[in-house]
């Protein structure tokens, strides 16, 4: 399960950066970004220390 959240999260944040804006970020786009990102690493950690979602 692991694995493919990461997928999922990776996909999400390619999706997220092709909708940004040149100019002027809204603050709701720069927090979902930052969860996206965080919630990766905390996956990321999972698979390193060989934790998984069964």
């Amino acid at each position: 399960m692991t694995n493919k959240r990461i997928q999922e999260l990776e996909e999400k944040i390619e999706d997220l950066k092709k909708r940004w804006p040149a100019h002027s970020v809204p603050a709701a786009l720069l927090q979902e970004l930052d969860d996206l990102e965080e919630e990766l690493a905390n996956e990321l950690e999972k698979v390193q220390r060989g934790e998984t979602d069964a």
